[in-house]
C-alpha cells in the first residue's frame, strides 16, 4: 500500500465528512517530470489544534484529484482518489503520470463537498529536446518570524517553469515578537512559542508557515522543487549529531528521533515523491531532475552524510559522503545537458571574513570547512573540461556572485564554475542594501564580484546562449507590501567561466 500516493485501493476507506474546511494549508504541486509531476495537500480543518492532527480524525479519508488542460477544468486528463491517512499527518502525494511534457496543467482536490484552491503546474520538456527558454527561481529562509512574506507574495505574481526551495523552510523555533502571536498585546498560542522536538509539534510549525496566503500563493503557481538545510531539524545540525551540548538530544539516539520526526512533518507538507518518504531517521533528498537537454538539476544533501574534521584541510572528511560525491562528479562530467544546475544548501565559495591579509576567519558551517572535499570536486570538473557550471546557494541570508576555483590558496589556480547565493525569503529581518561587512569581503575575496543584504529571490533565465541572474530585493518586509526591484543582473554566457554584469 503507498499511502497517501494515490495507489490505494479506493475500497480500503469509506467516504466520510470533515468538521470544516479541510483545505486550510493550500495546494502544491513538485519535482516535474516529462511525463508528470507530484501533487500535495494535507488535511488539516483546525490546523494549529495543539495535537498537531489539524482536527482530522483517526480515519482514513479519500481524497478525490483532477488535473485539467485548461484552468476552467473543461478538459480534465487526469482523475483518482488519493487516501489521507493519520499516519502521514493526512497528507497526499498523488504522482501523475501520462501528461504532455513541456505544457501548463491545472489542478484541484476534493473532500466531501469541499474543493480545493486551483493550483497550476507544468511538466518538463520532452527527454532529448532542447527548449529555447527555462524561467526558474531559487530561494531559501523563510523564518515566519522575521517579517511579512512580502517577497512570496511578489514570487507568486512571476511567470516561472519552477521555483527550487534551498532549505530552512522551517525554523525550529518561534518566537513570541512575531504579532501572529498577539491578541490585544497578550501572547496567543504558547504551545507554539516552544522549540520543536517532535511530531506534533513539527507538525504545528509547518501548519503555521502554510497558513501565510503569500506561501499558498506561490505554491499554487508553479511546480516546486525541494532540499533542507539545517534549520527543518535543528540549528547546524549534522549527520548524528546535535550542536547542543548537554543536552538530553546531544545523545544520538534521541537526536535520530527528532530528525525522524522532523523528517516526516517535512514530507507531510512539502509536495515530495514516494522516493522521497522517511525511513525512520534517513530520507534521500539529493536526486537529478531533467529539463532536456538545456538543463540538469542535480539536488545536493549537505546534512545526513557529513563527518567530523580534525582542520579545514582534513582529507578524510566530507561533507556529500563518499556516494554522493562521486555521484555529484558524474553528473559534473557526464551527460549531454548544456547547463549543470547544482541546488546547494550552504556556499561553496570560499569567504575570508576578515579584512586583514594575516587573518582568516570562515564559515565554519559550510564548504569552507571541508576543503579538501572542496577542492576535490572542483579538480575533477576541471580535468573533465566540464562547463557551465551553476551552483546556486542559500543559508547566507545574503546575495552574492562569485567564481568557483580549484584552491582558492592559490590565486592563478583554474575557475571551473560560477556560485549564485542568494539572499533569504524572509529570515534576518529587514537587512541592507550593503552593510560594511560588505565591503570587507569585497577587498578580501577577489573571486567575489557582488555582495547584497536585503531580502528576496532570484529569478534565473536560460536560453542555448546564456543563464542571466535577476537578484530581486525588496527594501523592507517589516511592513507589508512594498515593491520588489531587480537589485542587480548578472549574466553567464555559454562556455565562459564567471558572470558579468549587465
Amino acid at each position: 500500500m503507498l499511502l497517501g500516493t494515490g495507489a490505494w485501493d479506493s475500497a480500503a476507506a469509506a467516504p466520510h465528512t470533515v468538521g470544516g474546511y479541510p483545505f486550510t494549508l493550500g495546494v502544491a504541486s513538485g519535482d516535474p517530470q516529462p511525463d508528470g509531476v507530484v501533487l500535495w495537500t494535507r488535511l488539516a480543518p483546525e490546523p494549529l489544534a495543539p495535537d498537531g492532527r489539524g482536527g482530522m480524525p483517526e480515519r482514513v479519508v479519500p481524497v478525490r484529484y483532477e488535473v485539467a488542460a485548461d484552468e476552467q477544468f473543461r478538459r480534465i486528463v487526469r482523475r483518482g482518489v488519493a487516501h489521507a491517512t493519520p499516519r502521514l499527518g493526512h497528507s497526499v502525494h498523488p504522482e501523475i503520470h501520462g501528461l504532455e511534457p513541456g505544457r501548463e496543467y491545472w489542478y484541484r482536490f476534493f473532500v466531501a463537498n469541499h474543493a480545493s484552491p486551483v493550483g497550476r503546474t507544468k511538466t518538463a520538456p520532452p527527454p532529448g529536446s532542447t527548449p529555447s527558454l527555462l524561467k526558474f527561481g531559487f530561494g531559501s529562509c523563510q523564518s515566519y518570524e522575521a517579517g511579512h512574506y512580502t517577497t512570496l507574495k511578489h514570487l507568486a505574481e512571476e511567470d516561472l517553469d519552477l521555483f527550487v526551495h534551498l532549505g530552512d523552510y522551517i525554523y525550529e523555533e518561534s518566537y513570541v515578537e512575531n504579532p501572529v502571536f498577539h491578541h490585544n498585546g497578550e501572547p496567543l498560542y504558547d504551545y507554539l512559542l516552544t522549540e520543536c522536538f517532535d511530531l506534533p509539534r513539527y507538525r504545528l510549525q509547518y501548519a503555521l508557515y502554510k497558513m501565510d496566503e503569500h506561501l499558498q500563493a506561490a505554491h499554487a503557481q508553479f511546480p516546486w522543487v525541494h532540499t533542507f538545510d539545517d534549520h527543518e531539524v535543528e540549528n547546524n545540525w549534522w549527520a548524528d549529531n546535535s550542536q547542543r551540548d548537554n543536552e538530553p538530544d546531544q545523545d544520538p539516539v534521541i537526536f535520530r528521533q527528532r530528525k525522524a520526526a522532523a523528517f516526516q512533518a517535512m514530507y507531510e507538507n512539502l509536495p515530495l515523491r514516494q522516493a522521497q518518504m522517511p525511513n525512520d531517521a534517513d530520507i534521500r533528498i539529493h536526486r537529478k531532475l531533467q529539463y532536456g537537454t538545456l538543463a540538469e538539476f542535480t539536488m545536493l544533501d549537505t546534512r545526513q552524510y557529513r563527518t567530523s574534521r580534525s582542520s579545514r584541510t582534513d582529507p578524510n572528511s566530507t561533507m556529500l559522503g563518499g556516494r554522493q560525491r562521486d555521484w555529484l562528479i558524474d553528473s559534473l562530467t557526464a551527460g549531454d545537458a548544456q547547463w549543470k544546475i547544482i541546488g546547494n544548501q550552504v556556499p561553496m565559495v570560499q569567504v575570508d571574513r576578515d579584512p586583514d591579509e594575516e587573518v582568516e576567519q570562515f564559515f565554519m558551517d559550510g564548504w569552507d570547512a571541508y576543503v579538501a572535499e572542496r577542492d576535490n570536486v572542483l579538480s575533477a570538473a576541471h580535468e573533465h573540461d566540464a562547463e557551465n557550471i551553476v551552483v546556486l546557494t542559500g543559508d547566507r541570508h545574503s546575495n552574492y556572485i562569485s567564481e568557483l576555483k580549484t584552491n582558492y590558496d592559490d590565486p592563478d589556480s583554474p575557475s571551473v564554475g560560477t556560485e549564485i547565493v542568494g539572499t533569504s525569503l524572509s529570515s534576518n529581518r529587514d537587512g541592507a542594501d550593503m552593510l560594511p561587512v560588505g565591503e570587507d569581503y569585497l577587498k578580501t575575496n577577489p573571486h567575489l564580484k557582488f555582495v547584497n543584504f536585503q531580502r528576496g529571490y532570484s529569478r534565473i533565465t536560460v536560453t542555448r546562449d546564456e543563464l542571466q541572474n535577476d537578484f530581486r530585493v525588496v527594501e523592507k518586509i517589516s511592513e507589508p507590501d512594498y515593491p520588489i526591484s531587480t537589485r542587480a543582473t548578472f549574466a553567464i554566457e555559454d562556455g565562459v567561466v564567471g558572470a558579468h554584469r549587465v
